[in-house]
């Protein structure tokens, strides 16, 4: 396991940490600077205030400044994490390389290229104690150019903000599974489902089914990560029916569940 450090006590403005952990649990914290966690292997679950990612291998989330998050990993995780310092809420000095490239402004998962992968990678052999010479200067300016480029990976889901929505969100992120309608989700929650139905297409910006299937498909990605079978996965998050389970995943993530982590 790495060990924790405070990466706002690095005074360069860009640079990567590897970090290998047998399991993860992450306190709840703000980085001054943003941060692009990519996963090389394991999954990667990832809480803000208003979102919920799952990171898969080979895939990134993009962390914006100051945004209160936490991090869990049921297995071993192994991650690449780039630290840019965006504005002057870092006491960072300014960099040219941070200034210049068009980098993402709010959280939200990406898929990073074989090149980003491999400057990743190279880029957490840099030293962090003094500032980069010419060579790691260039490196670390054509990862910023890519990062920026990236396209983005549908493993998000936005949480809702009003406590009788948060409710219902709990329940089902506890137990994805149940089978419950949104009346009795509701009615339990202490408010109407005409009501609760409005404030996830409001707070989320998918309807209540929408939002309740994007749960479920994240939650087969943790469960796929931690080696369980399909029809185990299936079963958990509430598919009584693999075949449907399987052509939901596939619409969603452009693979099959079975294909998804090889």
């Amino acid at each position: 396991m790495t060990e924790a450090f405070d990466p706002d006590g690095i005074e360069q403005a860009v640079f990567v940490v590897g970090e290998r952990h047998a399991t993860l649990d992450e306190p709840w914290c703000a980085d001054r600077r943003a941060r692009l966690i990519h996963v090389s292997e394991g999954v990667l679950t990832v809480r803000t205030e208003s979102g919920r990612w799952v990171v898969p291998p080979a895939r990134a989330l993009w962390i914006a400044a100051n945004t209160l998050h936490c991090l869990r990993a049921r297995r071993p995780v192994q991650l690449y994490s780039l630290y840019v310092a965006t504005d002057s809420a870092t006491n960072a000095p300014a960099d040219p390389a941070a200034d210049r490239a068009p980098l993402p402004t709010q959280t939200g998962a990406l898929i990073p290229d074989t090149l980003v992968q491999a400057l990743l990678a190279a880029a957490a052999d840099l030293p962090h104690d003094h500032p980069p010479d010419e060579p790691a200067r260039r490196l670390l300016q054509v990862l910023l150019d890519r990062v920026a480029g990236l396209p983005a990976a549908p493993l998000g889901l936005n949480w809702p903000g009003d406590p009788r929505a948060q409710r219902i969100a709990e329940a089902l992120s506890a137990n994805p599974a149940q089978s419950l309608v949104l009346e009795e989700l509701a009615a339990a929650a202490g408010v109407t489902a005409r009501t609760a139905a409005r404030l996830f297409a409001k707070e989320t910006g998918q309807t209540f089914g929408q939002w309740r299937q994007q749960l479920r498909l994240l939650a087969a990605l943790e469960h796929l990560g931690a080696g369980e079978s399909v029809t185990q996965v299936a079963l958990e998050v509430g598919y009584n029916d693999v075949s449907s389970f399987i052509a939901v995943f596939r619409d969603a993530f452009g693979d099959t569940p079975a294909r998804y982590f090889r």
